[in-house]
């Protein structure tokens, strides 16, 4: 029953620190992503990360992009696209220059400085959701066109990965246009299947004598598609995405959402806040502490600069610019997920991993108040 009470401490944890952190000013978000660090590892001890912890986070992470989903502005989104690949084309550039300048700097070969480089390219925006969603900018052209941006984002690195690999690698049976191919049906299938079948499968529940039918038609879609996702090489989340603006594109959007937002942010969502902070661990960082510093500067900035520039040639000014390339900023566990690859390979260090690690931690806890930060400049401007 050790589970039962990890929940509660979670649940504790993440409602204080949250309301804590908005007396203070600041997206509660950032209170609930500090608490894990607080209760995991490495300060109090409270709870370790375990098959539970990971398996509740992956649910919540997967709703909290399928609700970003249901409340996007397909229209905002599909009008902003030249932005959003701007951002995304920027946001890849400077970050991968920058990663393989540090790789480079610290000894690194060029393979592995190269795959620094591409690790720097990730982006995740659960926590920007989380963050704009608090502020009521989840709609807004900017909330739109970073949620855009990480879509193409992760298509492009993920594909770039696969080239890097096949090329890096001595042995690799990695194909490009098989890897290519994968995600081109994954779009195509996505695309057909949410516009035919998405409406008619919540049609055909919403007659049935069950309990919360439609609700539960929605889960499906959404993991079914997460699952399809992952299968194609793709982040579980863009398809979670995906599921939403299927649904969002219905008449059963609110009753969908209205039934989700309660679930998902009582139980799931706090668990997946605190799942990040549970990897945080001090073992050995006084060894690389200036590569890990330097590493979070150069990723923090070169996402600023290289999304908030892709922004501002697409026609945002300089304060939404700079909000965007907030947003842009937090690695997540796309990254995470893009490290692991890279320590199996070989193309990662072993002794850099936990630095790794760190630093997409690191810039996960400092996207919230970056993105508050710009985005009430923008409010006043």
């Amino acid at each position: 029953m050790e589970f039962i009470l990890y929940l509660a401490i979670i649940l504790i944890a993440t409602k204080l620190a949250g309301a804590l952190s908005v007396k203070l000013g600041q997206p509660a978000v950032l209170g609930k992503l500090l608490a894990g660090i607080i209760i995991g590892p490495a300060l109090l001890g409270w709870i370790h990360p375990d098959d539970f912890i990971g398996h509740f986070s992956e649910i919540g992470v997967l709703l909290l992009m399928f609700i970003a989903g249901l409340e996007t502005d397909l229209d905002q989104l599909k009008s902003n696209w030249k932005a959003s690949f701007a951002v995304a084309l920027g946001g890849i550039l400077l970050p991968f220059v920058g990663g393989y300048g540090m790789g480079k700097a610290f000894g690194l070969t060029s393979g592995q400085s190269m795959f620094l480089g591409l690790l720097m390219c990730a982006t995740s925006v659960s926590i920007s959701v989380q963050t704009l969603k608090e502020m009521n900018k989840l709609q807004t052209r900017e909330g739109t066109t970073i949620l855009g941006a990480a879509v193409v984002d992760d298509v492009v690195v993920v594909i770039l990965l696969a080239v890097m690999m096949s090329v890096l690698l001595p042995v690799s049976d990695v194909s490009i246009g098989l890897v290519i191919g994968k995600k081109l049906i994954f779009f195509a299938v996505v695309l057909v299947a949410g516009w035919l079948l998405v409406p008619r499968f919540l049609k055909w529940f919403e007659p049935l004598k069950v309990t919360e039918a439609v609700m539960s038609a929605g889960l499906i879609v959404c993991f079914a598609f997460s699952y399809f996702a992952e299968e194609m090489g793709i982040a579980g989340i863009i398809g979670a995405f995906a599921a939403g603006i299927a649904i969002s594109q219905t008449k059963f959007k609110h009753q969908v959402e209205s039934k989700i937002e309660p679930i998902a942010f009582t139980l799931f969502v706090p668990v997946f806040f605190v799942s990040i902070g549970l990897h945080i661990t001090f073992d050995g960082v006084g060894e690389q502490l200036w590569f890990i510093i330097l590493l979070t500067i150069v990723a923090c900035i070169t996402k600023l600069i290289g999304g908030g520039v892709g922004a501002r040639l697409t026609g945002f000014d300089n304060r939404s610019s700079l909000a965007i390339g907030a947003g842009m900023v937090s690695r997540g566990e796309v990254a995470l997920i893009i490290a692991a690859s890279g320590l199996e390979s070989g193309l990662l260090l072993q002794k850099y991993f936990t630095s790794i690690v760190l630093v997409v931690i690191l810039t996960t806890l400092i996207t919230p108040p970056l993105l508050k930060m710009t985005l009430k400049e923008r409010q006043r401007a």
